[in-house]
């Protein structure tokens, strides 16, 4: 993983873990045990990284609700 995508899958956890009120860790275990980290978020950076702030965590947390890994 290059530095440009590490340093945007460490925004998009800490982002996340703010939006939800949950823990980095635990966000980051989520992530990577559900797959939508190296599923998703890393592969599909080229175009994630484009997205507002705001679109980006809607997104992510739609997902993850389509995952199972948060309540619906």
């Amino acid at each position: 993983m290059d530095k440009n995508r590490l340093e945007f899958v460490t925004y998009c956890i800490g982002k996340l873990s703010a939006e939800l009120k949950l823990p980095q860790q635990e966000i980051y275990k989520r992530l990577k045990n559900s797959g939508i980290l190296y599923g998703y978020i890393v592969p599909s950076y080229d175009v994630l990284h484009t997205f507002s702030s705001r679109y980006l965590m809607e997104d992510l947390t739609d997902y993850m609700r389509e995952k199972g890994v948060l309540p619906a």
